[in-house]
């Protein structure tokens, strides 16, 4: 019983690893959201496909579980890396009583690599990844883990900045970073990443508060290092002679 958990990475199948791509041509089902589903269309021709909306995490995980132990080879996909803010874990818990099942988790290409391509090299030094989704994270548990990266100083890509529902998280997320970071520090927005429509802006901490974002948007919160060079942000890792 094989059941392959899998990272897409950011768009099509160019941005995927080619250990996916020999995965996904094993899988007799493939599942996921409807959108990353169609982004890989032409890899997973022919093959079942089990399709959920958000929020129905678990009934997509419990599916291609039950799939498996009928002796099919299964595929769940998340965009990006499967193991950050993807399915991996869900998965693995899914089936924890299923020993039989042989669980692979094939690694992608996450937003905070990816983006931070896009606007250069933001995350040359250490970095943090936060969600401001509160879905399943309370906003206190974020509040806190967003005060400790700035205390630490480190480069922060922010994961699902706003929803419809969501509209003032952003300009809370900056509050809380501009009590230690000056409004001038270098920030970047980045939409549909590895997508058409793909585009980026470079900001500064005090104007991203006002700013807005949406659920394909990843932003890039510099540190007190990052720099603007030749309209691309970079933070300097700091070799000696430069």
């Amino acid at each position: 019983m094989k059941l392959y958990c899998i990272g897409i990475g950011p768009g099509g199948e160019e941005q995927m690893t080619l250990r996916a791509v020999r995965a996904l041509e094993k899988c007799d089902c493939v599942a996921g959201y409807g959108l990353y589903l169609d982004l890989i269309e032409n890899l997973i021709e022919g093959k079942e496909r089990v399709q959920t909306g958000m929020t129905k995490e678990v009934d997509r995980c419990t599916a291609a579980r039950d799939l498996a132990k009928q002796g099919k080879t299964v595929a769940v996909v998340s965009s990006g890396d499967a193991g950050v803010y993807g399915m991996a874990g869900l998965l693995l818990e899914v089936c924890e009583n299923d020993p039989e099942i042989e669980v692979e988790v094939i690694p992608g290409i996450t937003a905070a690599c990816s983006g931070g391509a896009v606007l250069g090299s933001p995350m040359t030094c250490d970095f943090a990844c936060v969600s401001l989704s509160d879905l399943l994270t309370p906003w206190e548990v974020i509040e806190q883990r967003l005060r400790g990266a700035a205390q630490g100083d480190f480069c922060i890509a922010l994961y699902n900045p706003a929803s419809k529902k969501r509209t003032d998280h952003l300009r809370r997320a900056c509050d809380i970073l501009l009590e230690t970071q000056p409004p001038e520090t270098v920030c970047g927005l980045v939409r549909n990443i590895g997508r058409e429509g793909e585009e980026y802006t470079l900001t500064t901490l005090g104007a991203l508060r006002d700013t807005t974002v949406d659920m394909l948007t990843t932003v890039f919160v510099g540190n007190s290092r990052t720099r603007v060079v030749n309209g691309r942000m970079v933070t300097p890792r700091g070799y000696r002679g430069v």
